[in-house]
Protein backbone atom coordinates (compact mmCIF):
# COMPACT_ATOMS: atom_id res chain seq x y z
CA UNK A 1 0.00 0.00 0.00
CA UNK A 2 1.60 3.44 -1.25
CA UNK A 3 0.83 6.64 0.97
CA UNK A 4 -0.48 9.99 0.45
CA UNK A 5 0.96 11.56 -2.00
CA UNK A 6 0.74 14.68 -3.87
CA UNK A 7 1.00 15.05 -7.39
CA UNK A 8 1.35 18.22 -9.63
CA UNK A 9 -0.28 18.29 -13.26
CA UNK A 10 2.41 19.19 -15.34
CA UNK A 11 2.90 21.09 -18.96
CA UNK A 12 1.10 19.04 -21.68
CA UNK A 13 -1.04 17.25 -18.98
CA UNK A 14 -3.78 20.00 -18.38
CA UNK A 15 -6.94 20.20 -20.20
CA UNK A 16 -7.94 16.84 -19.79
CA UNK A 17 -10.41 14.80 -17.24
CA UNK A 18 -9.64 13.85 -13.89
CA UNK A 19 -10.09 9.74 -14.41
CA UNK A 20 -8.03 10.22 -17.61
CA UNK A 21 -5.50 11.55 -16.27
CA UNK A 22 -5.68 8.94 -13.21
CA UNK A 23 -5.21 5.97 -15.54
CA UNK A 24 -2.40 7.28 -16.87
CA UNK A 25 -0.68 8.11 -13.92
CA UNK A 26 -1.75 4.63 -12.08
CA UNK A 27 -3.18 2.30 -15.02
CA UNK A 28 -3.62 -0.34 -12.69
CA UNK A 29 -6.41 1.11 -11.19
CA UNK A 30 -9.73 0.73 -12.56
CA UNK A 31 -12.40 3.34 -13.48
CA UNK A 32 -14.82 2.66 -10.62
CA UNK A 33 -12.03 2.16 -7.92
CA UNK A 34 -11.23 6.00 -8.70
CA UNK A 35 -14.84 7.37 -9.07
CA UNK A 36 -15.18 5.35 -5.53
CA UNK A 37 -12.07 7.59 -4.19
CA UNK A 38 -13.57 10.70 -6.08
CA UNK A 39 -17.10 9.81 -4.03
CA UNK A 40 -15.07 9.52 -0.65
CA UNK A 41 -13.48 12.16 -0.64
CA UNK A 42 -9.97 10.14 -1.09
CA UNK A 43 -9.21 11.99 -4.40
CA UNK A 44 -9.26 16.43 -4.05
CA UNK A 45 -7.86 18.78 -6.33
CA UNK A 46 -6.26 22.11 -4.77
CA UNK A 47 -7.85 20.61 -1.57
CA UNK A 48 -11.06 20.47 -2.81
CA UNK A 49 -14.09 17.36 -2.89
CA UNK A 50 -14.00 16.47 -7.30
CA UNK A 51 -15.73 14.15 -9.59
CA UNK A 52 -13.91 12.20 -12.37
CA UNK A 53 -15.07 14.56 -14.87
CA UNK A 54 -13.41 17.58 -13.21
CA UNK A 55 -11.20 18.86 -15.71
CA UNK A 56 -7.34 19.36 -14.92
CA UNK A 57 -5.10 22.43 -15.67
CA UNK A 58 -1.61 22.88 -15.63
CA UNK A 59 -0.47 23.42 -12.07
CA UNK A 60 -2.84 21.73 -10.42
CA UNK A 61 -2.60 19.80 -6.92
CA UNK A 62 -3.96 16.06 -6.97
CA UNK A 63 -4.38 14.23 -3.78
CA UNK A 64 -3.26 10.63 -4.46
CA UNK A 65 -4.74 8.61 -1.24
CA UNK A 66 -2.60 5.47 -0.32
CA UNK A 67 -2.82 2.93 -2.95
CA UNK A 68 -2.49 -1.11 -3.23
CA UNK A 69 -0.34 -2.54 -4.88
CA UNK A 70 -2.03 -4.55 -7.41
CA UNK A 71 -5.56 -2.99 -7.53
CA UNK A 72 -6.47 -5.30 -10.70
CA UNK A 73 -4.76 -7.37 -12.95
CA UNK A 74 -2.83 -5.59 -15.99
CA UNK A 75 -4.62 -4.34 -18.73
CA UNK A 76 -4.52 -6.24 -21.46
CA UNK A 77 -1.99 -5.85 -24.77
CA UNK A 78 -3.51 -3.60 -26.97
CA UNK A 79 -4.93 -5.14 -29.57
CA UNK A 80 -3.40 -4.93 -32.94
CA UNK A 81 -6.19 -2.92 -35.59
CA UNK A 82 -6.44 -5.41 -38.47
CA UNK A 83 -5.22 -4.71 -42.00
CA UNK A 84 -8.91 -4.46 -42.82
CA UNK A 85 -9.87 -1.94 -40.23
CA UNK A 86 -6.73 0.14 -41.03
CA UNK A 87 -7.84 0.25 -44.58
CA UNK A 88 -11.38 1.28 -43.58
CA UNK A 89 -10.62 4.02 -41.18
CA UNK A 90 -7.90 5.75 -43.38
CA UNK A 91 -10.30 5.49 -46.47
CA UNK A 92 -12.59 7.49 -44.09
CA UNK A 93 -10.16 10.64 -43.65
CA UNK A 94 -11.26 13.60 -45.58
CA UNK A 95 -8.15 16.15 -43.86
CA UNK A 96 -5.09 15.86 -42.95
CA UNK A 97 -1.87 18.04 -41.37
CA UNK A 98 0.71 17.76 -39.08
CA UNK A 99 -1.55 18.51 -36.42
CA UNK A 100 -5.14 17.63 -37.14
CA UNK A 101 -7.04 14.87 -38.57
CA UNK A 102 -10.35 14.74 -40.05
CA UNK A 103 -12.68 12.35 -40.86
CA UNK A 104 -16.36 11.59 -42.16
CA UNK A 105 -17.26 8.63 -39.77
CA UNK A 106 -19.64 6.09 -40.95
CA UNK A 107 -22.75 6.05 -39.63
CA UNK A 108 -22.62 2.69 -37.15
CA UNK A 109 -19.45 3.33 -35.96
CA UNK A 110 -19.07 4.14 -32.31
CA UNK A 111 -16.48 7.16 -31.26
CA UNK A 112 -15.28 5.43 -28.62
CA UNK A 113 -16.21 2.29 -26.85
CA UNK A 114 -18.48 1.72 -23.38
CA UNK A 115 -21.29 0.08 -22.37
CA UNK A 116 -22.77 -2.27 -24.88
CA UNK A 117 -20.48 -0.88 -27.31
CA UNK A 118 -17.59 -3.30 -29.21
CA UNK A 119 -14.05 -2.94 -29.38
CA UNK A 120 -14.45 -1.59 -33.09
CA UNK A 121 -14.86 1.96 -32.86
CA UNK A 122 -13.04 5.30 -33.69
CA UNK A 123 -10.97 5.65 -30.91
CA UNK A 124 -9.28 2.06 -31.08
CA UNK A 125 -8.69 2.72 -35.13
CA UNK A 126 -6.97 5.50 -34.39
CA UNK A 127 -4.14 3.43 -33.93
CA UNK A 128 -3.86 3.13 -37.67
CA UNK A 129 -3.90 7.12 -38.21
CA UNK A 130 -0.71 7.67 -36.66
CA UNK A 131 1.04 7.95 -40.08
CA UNK A 132 4.46 9.87 -39.44
CA UNK A 133 3.99 10.60 -35.73
CA UNK A 134 4.37 8.80 -32.98
CA UNK A 135 1.06 9.62 -30.93
CA UNK A 136 -2.44 8.43 -32.01
CA UNK A 137 -4.95 10.91 -32.98
CA UNK A 138 -7.28 12.42 -29.69
CA UNK A 139 -10.77 12.56 -29.71
CA UNK A 140 -11.61 16.20 -29.19
CA UNK A 141 -15.92 16.12 -29.55
CA UNK A 142 -17.99 13.38 -30.29
CA UNK A 143 -20.54 11.96 -32.91
CA UNK A 144 -23.72 9.82 -32.06
CA UNK A 145 -22.70 6.06 -33.29
CA UNK A 146 -25.46 6.41 -35.71
CA UNK A 147 -24.90 10.00 -36.71
CA UNK A 148 -22.41 10.48 -39.77
CA UNK A 149 -19.85 13.18 -40.94
CA UNK A 150 -17.19 15.24 -40.10
CA UNK A 151 -15.19 14.27 -36.77
CA UNK A 152 -12.15 16.42 -36.41
CA UNK A 153 -8.91 14.77 -34.17
CA UNK A 154 -6.19 16.17 -32.40
CA UNK A 155 -2.50 14.62 -33.42
CA UNK A 156 -0.82 16.01 -30.66
CA UNK A 157 -1.78 16.69 -27.11
CA UNK A 158 -1.31 20.88 -27.10
CA UNK A 159 -3.18 20.79 -30.38
CA UNK A 160 -5.92 18.43 -28.52
CA UNK A 161 -5.80 20.95 -25.58
CA UNK A 162 -6.58 24.36 -27.88
CA UNK A 163 -9.23 21.95 -30.15
CA UNK A 164 -10.82 20.89 -27.00
CA UNK A 165 -11.24 24.81 -25.90
CA UNK A 166 -12.52 25.85 -28.82
CA UNK A 167 -15.18 23.54 -29.00
CA UNK A 168 -16.30 24.11 -25.42
CA UNK A 169 -16.00 28.03 -25.98
CA UNK A 170 -18.49 27.66 -28.77
CA UNK A 171 -15.56 28.67 -31.46
CA UNK A 172 -16.53 26.49 -33.80
CA UNK A 173 -19.56 26.07 -36.43
CA UNK A 174 -21.38 23.15 -36.55
CA UNK A 175 -23.80 22.63 -39.68
CA UNK A 176 -26.18 18.96 -39.70
CA UNK A 177 -27.97 18.04 -42.57
CA UNK A 178 -31.45 15.68 -42.01
CA UNK A 179 -34.10 14.37 -43.79
CA UNK A 180 -36.93 14.95 -40.99
CA UNK A 181 -39.95 14.20 -41.21
CA UNK A 182 -42.72 16.71 -42.39
CA UNK A 183 -41.91 20.26 -43.05
CA UNK A 184 -41.45 22.61 -40.14
CA UNK A 185 -43.28 26.12 -40.31
CA UNK A 186 -42.07 28.64 -40.33
CA UNK A 187 -39.28 27.29 -42.52
CA UNK A 188 -36.71 28.99 -40.90
CA UNK A 189 -37.07 28.71 -36.81
CA UNK A 190 -35.05 28.43 -33.62
CA UNK A 191 -35.89 25.82 -30.83
CA UNK A 192 -35.50 26.81 -27.26
CA UNK A 193 -36.88 23.76 -25.44
CA UNK A 194 -34.51 22.48 -22.56
CA UNK A 195 -33.70 19.13 -22.17
CA UNK A 196 -33.28 16.48 -19.10
CA UNK A 197 -31.59 12.93 -19.06
CA UNK A 198 -34.26 10.20 -18.57
CA UNK A 199 -32.60 6.95 -17.32
CA UNK A 200 -32.64 3.88 -19.24
CA UNK A 201 -33.80 0.69 -18.29
CA UNK A 202 -30.28 -1.01 -18.59
CA UNK A 203 -28.15 -1.42 -15.26
CA UNK A 204 -25.60 1.28 -16.65
CA UNK A 205 -28.44 3.39 -17.80
CA UNK A 206 -28.57 2.25 -21.11
CA UNK A 207 -31.14 3.40 -23.21
CA UNK A 208 -30.90 6.74 -21.73
CA UNK A 209 -33.07 9.68 -23.82
CA UNK A 210 -33.18 12.98 -23.60
CA UNK A 211 -36.82 14.75 -22.12
CA UNK A 212 -37.83 18.28 -23.74
CA UNK A 213 -38.94 20.79 -21.40
CA UNK A 214 -40.66 24.10 -22.19
CA UNK A 215 -38.31 27.00 -22.19
CA UNK A 216 -40.63 28.93 -19.09
CA UNK A 217 -40.09 25.41 -16.63
CA UNK A 218 -36.01 25.07 -17.03
CA UNK A 219 -35.04 26.76 -14.32
CA UNK A 220 -37.28 24.83 -12.54
CA UNK A 221 -37.00 21.40 -13.05
CA UNK A 222 -34.45 19.59 -11.77
CA UNK A 223 -31.39 18.38 -14.10
CA UNK A 224 -32.84 20.56 -17.23
CA UNK A 225 -30.32 21.98 -19.29
CA UNK A 226 -31.00 25.26 -21.80
CA UNK A 227 -30.97 24.41 -25.05
CA UNK A 228 -31.06 25.77 -28.87
CA UNK A 229 -31.24 24.12 -32.14
CA UNK A 230 -31.43 26.75 -35.18
CA UNK A 231 -33.09 24.94 -38.51
CA UNK A 232 -33.68 26.12 -42.03
CA UNK A 233 -35.48 23.99 -44.54
CA UNK A 234 -34.04 23.74 -47.78
CA UNK A 235 -36.13 21.71 -50.42
CA UNK A 236 -39.26 20.00 -49.71
CA UNK A 237 -40.88 16.50 -51.18
CA UNK A 238 -44.68 17.59 -50.88
CA UNK A 239 -45.37 18.09 -46.67
CA UNK A 240 -44.22 14.44 -46.47
CA UNK A 241 -40.47 15.10 -45.88
CA UNK A 242 -37.98 17.46 -46.13
CA UNK A 243 -34.38 18.78 -45.98
CA UNK A 244 -32.81 20.15 -43.40
CA UNK A 245 -29.90 22.10 -42.03
CA UNK A 246 -29.51 22.18 -38.56
CA UNK A 247 -27.04 24.15 -36.41
CA UNK A 248 -26.85 23.14 -32.65
CA UNK A 249 -25.82 26.34 -30.96
CA UNK A 250 -25.58 24.03 -27.40
CA UNK A 251 -24.17 20.88 -27.39
CA UNK A 252 -26.86 18.76 -25.57
CA UNK A 253 -26.65 14.98 -25.31
CA UNK A 254 -28.93 13.60 -28.49
CA UNK A 255 -30.27 17.37 -29.02
CA UNK A 256 -30.67 17.26 -32.60
CA UNK A 257 -32.55 14.31 -32.27
CA UNK A 258 -34.72 15.36 -29.27
CA UNK A 259 -35.90 18.88 -30.69
CA UNK A 260 -37.01 17.97 -33.70
CA UNK A 261 -38.82 15.39 -32.28
CA UNK A 262 -40.40 17.53 -29.70
CA UNK A 263 -41.30 20.09 -32.87
CA UNK A 264 -43.25 17.19 -34.37
CA UNK A 265 -40.89 16.38 -36.83
CA UNK A 266 -38.31 13.41 -35.50
CA UNK A 267 -35.46 12.67 -37.91
CA UNK A 268 -36.02 10.30 -40.55
CA UNK A 269 -34.82 6.84 -38.93
CA UNK A 270 -34.95 8.05 -35.72
CA UNK A 271 -36.62 5.20 -33.88
CA UNK A 272 -35.59 6.31 -30.09
CA UNK A 273 -37.51 9.88 -30.46
CA UNK A 274 -39.80 9.22 -33.06
CA UNK A 275 -40.97 5.82 -33.24
CA UNK A 276 -41.25 3.46 -36.23
CA UNK A 277 -44.25 4.71 -37.36
CA UNK A 278 -45.22 6.45 -41.08
CA UNK A 279 -48.22 8.18 -40.16
CA UNK A 280 -49.25 11.58 -38.62
CA UNK A 281 -51.55 10.36 -36.22
CA UNK A 282 -52.16 13.55 -34.97
CA UNK A 283 -49.25 14.74 -32.51
CA UNK A 284 -46.27 14.63 -35.45
CA UNK A 285 -44.86 12.24 -37.69
CA UNK A 286 -43.57 8.90 -37.52
CA UNK A 287 -39.66 8.36 -37.98
CA UNK A 288 -40.34 6.66 -41.05
CA UNK A 289 -41.19 7.24 -44.68
CA UNK A 290 -41.77 3.33 -45.85
CA UNK A 291 -41.01 1.98 -49.44
CA UNK A 292 -37.48 2.59 -50.54
CA UNK A 293 -36.13 4.94 -48.22
CA UNK A 294 -33.82 3.49 -45.97
CA UNK A 295 -34.95 2.68 -42.29
CA UNK A 296 -31.25 4.44 -41.05
CA UNK A 297 -30.77 7.44 -38.89
CA UNK A 298 -30.87 10.53 -41.30
CA UNK A 299 -28.44 12.66 -39.41
CA UNK A 300 -24.94 13.81 -41.16
CA UNK A 301 -22.39 16.42 -39.72
CA UNK A 302 -22.00 18.29 -42.99
CA UNK A 303 -19.78 21.05 -42.10
CA UNK A 304 -17.36 21.99 -39.34
CA UNK A 305 -15.43 25.59 -39.63
CA UNK A 306 -12.61 25.88 -37.03
CA UNK A 307 -10.11 27.86 -36.13
CA UNK A 308 -6.81 26.09 -37.39
CA UNK A 309 -5.07 25.80 -33.78
CA UNK A 310 -1.77 26.52 -34.61
CA UNK A 311 -2.02 27.95 -37.90
CA UNK A 312 -4.97 30.31 -37.18
CA UNK A 313 -6.51 30.12 -40.29
CA UNK A 314 -9.84 29.19 -40.74
CA UNK A 315 -10.53 25.62 -41.17
CA UNK A 316 -13.67 24.45 -43.46
CA UNK A 317 -14.33 20.51 -43.45
CA UNK A 318 -17.12 19.22 -45.53
CA UNK A 319 -18.24 15.56 -45.63
CA UNK A 320 -20.19 13.61 -48.18
CA UNK A 321 -23.16 12.13 -47.55
CA UNK A 322 -23.54 8.47 -46.36
CA UNK A 323 -24.57 5.46 -48.76
CA UNK A 324 -28.16 5.67 -47.20
CA UNK A 325 -28.77 9.04 -47.24
CA UNK A 326 -27.36 9.72 -51.14
CA UNK A 327 -29.90 7.69 -52.20
CA UNK A 328 -32.98 8.94 -50.44
CA UNK A 329 -31.53 12.43 -51.37
CA UNK A 330 -31.64 10.98 -55.04
CA UNK A 331 -35.00 9.57 -54.58
CA UNK A 332 -36.44 13.09 -53.89
CA UNK A 333 -33.84 14.73 -56.33
CA UNK A 334 -32.05 17.26 -53.81
CA UNK A 335 -28.89 18.01 -55.02
CA UNK A 336 -25.94 19.29 -52.91
CA UNK A 337 -25.11 21.65 -56.13
CA UNK A 338 -28.49 23.45 -55.22
CA UNK A 339 -27.94 24.64 -51.69
CA UNK A 340 -25.54 27.42 -50.08
CA UNK A 341 -22.44 26.16 -48.14
CA UNK A 342 -24.47 27.87 -45.10
CA UNK A 343 -27.95 28.72 -45.66
CA UNK A 344 -28.27 30.80 -41.89
CA UNK A 345 -26.09 33.06 -43.56
CA UNK A 346 -27.69 33.53 -46.74
CA UNK A 347 -30.75 34.74 -48.18
CA UNK A 348 -32.14 31.58 -48.89
CA UNK A 349 -35.47 30.68 -49.49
Amino acid sequence: MSRVQTLIVEEGDGDQRLDRWFKRMFPLISQGRIEKMCRKGEIRVNGGRVKGSTRLEVGHEVRIPPLPDVEAPPPPKRTRVTDADAKFIRSCVIYRDDHVIALNKPPGLPVQGGSGQSDRHVDALAEALMFDLDEKPRLVHRLDKDTSGVLIMARTRSVAAALTASFRHRETRKIYWAAVAGVPHPKHGQIKFGLMKAGGHGARGEGEKMVAVHPRDVDSTEGAKRATTDYAVLAQAGTRTCWAALIPVTGRTHQLRAHMAEIGHPIVGDGKYGGSGQDNMGDGWGAQLGGDISKKLHLHARSLTIEHPVTKASLNLVAPLPDHMQRTWETFQWSPSDVPADPFEEDWG
